[in-house]
């Protein structure tokens, strides 16, 4: 699994709701799942094969995600 600790709940949130896939027909009984603890994201699977082939991928994603956060400022309450 991968975690990654964000300043705040909401900006977890935020990005859990930007990098989560659409569902994927199953192939082969492997999942990967994104999910939120407090303020920190986590990106797990099955296998540690399937993050090892998805890791580049998915820190680009996580890595536009923060800088689109940066450039728009905190997140306000809602």
């Amino acid at each position: 699994s991968l975690e990654v600790p964000f300043p705040s709940s909401r900006e977890a949130v935020i990005a859990l709701r930007s990098l989560s896939p659409d569902r994927e027909p199953r192939k082969g009984g492997i999942s990967k799942q994104l999910t939120v603890s407090g303020s920190t994201l986590s990106w797990s699977a099955d296998e540690a094969r399937i993050l090892r082939v998805s890791v580049n991928s998915f820190l680009d994603h996580l890595s536009l995600v923060l800088e689109t956060m940066e450039m728009f400022g905190s997140p306000v309450s809602q």
